[in-house]
């Protein structure tokens, strides 16, 4: 008898050890989110961004972007080397991505920005690429942001890139569309949703413009950026690290300045790195959610935004 009580208390005693390893964290790397916001050909100064990353060995977990943002994540998680896309992106013009096409919508379609990603990618769907994606787009109808993280990566390209007043919207499941920009200039919460425990936001605002405007599409532009400029406050509360490359002296068509676009993504990266290098520390993360008892894969999930 007094054998089978012992089995009984070991037993007991083996249960409750493995209830609470469920419970004890975790320690490991927290998974980092890049969060990568608009700006027509400054966009290319995200690749200097993410050139530093990997010359540190800073791993992306997961990416978020708007507009050419979203372009630059979506060829970086197909896998292309950054060395590829900066140099495409040195030979881009407008009618690569874009055609001139007078409608009630829009002065121009971005049909064409479809081919241009298909380069590097092909038709892959978002949830075929090698590192998870949310393209940041806005709902014209219900004033949200919607966030594609799975479906074809073509419209929803399209959709983040079209920007009000130039390109046409486009409509996808019920929703019109239009660029990502107009909900939010970064994506940060876009890179929550995908799991990321640390966020780095790359903004590329417009600063101080020295020239008048010269056209129709500069007066869009500036305007938009001057509206980005002033919600920019709300998105240092929401992510860790905000790195904003000096392209002030960039127009939205220096896509031939490329070079000059990715070095200074370099130089703001690099300044960042001791702060990124303090968050990016092995930490204890919990492995069971504490309202469910549910336990988590790789990271406490986050509930989608509407």
């Amino acid at each position: 008898m007094a054998m089978w009580k012992e089995l009984l208390k070991e037993g007991v005693k083996r249960v409750r050890d493995f209830e609470n390893s469920r419970t004890l964290p975790v320690t490991r790397l927290p998974r980092l989110g890049l969060a990568l916001g608009g700006g027509f050909a400054r966009g290319v100064a995200h690749v200097g961004v993410m050139r530093v990353l990997e010359q540190e060995g800073i791993h992306i977990s997961c990416i978020a972007g708007i507009s050419v943002g979203a372009l630059i994540a979506a060829t970086y998680a197909s896998g292309a080397p950054l060395e590829s896309i900066a140099d495409r992106a040195c030979r881009t013009t407008f009618r690569d991505f874009a055609r001139w096409h007078l409608s009630r919508y829009g002065l121009a379609s971005n049909d064409r920005l479809e081919g241009y990603l298909y380069e590097f990618c092909g038709k892959r769907r978002i949830e075929e690429l090698k590192i998870p994606l949310a393209i940041a787009t806005t709902d014209l109808l219900s004033g949200h942001s919607v966030y594609f993280t799975k479906g074809e990566t073509g419209p929803a390209l399209r959709a983040s890139c079209a920007y009000p007043g130039l390109f046409e919207p486009v409509e996808i499941d019920g929703h019109v569309l239009v660029d990502g920009f107009v909900g939010t200039p970064v994506p940060v919460d876009a890179a929550r949703v995908l799991g990321a425990e640390v966020v780095i936001a790359v903004y590329l605002g417009m600063g101080t413009a020295k020239e008048k405007p010269r056209n129709m599409v500069e007066i869009l532009w500036r305007s938009f950026s001057i509206m980005q400029n002033n919600s920019l406050r709300d998105i240092y509360d929401r992510c860790d690290v905000v790195i904003e490359p000096d392209v002030s002296s960039f127009m939205w068509d220096d896509f031939h300045r490329g070079r000059e676009l990715v070095a200074a993504g370099e130089a703001a990266a690099r300044a960042a790195l001791p702060k990124i290098r303090s968050l990016m520390l092995p930490r204890g993360f919990p492995t069971v959610d504490e309202k469910t008892g549910i336990k988590f894969k790789l990271a406490p999930p986050t509930s989608p935004l509407p």
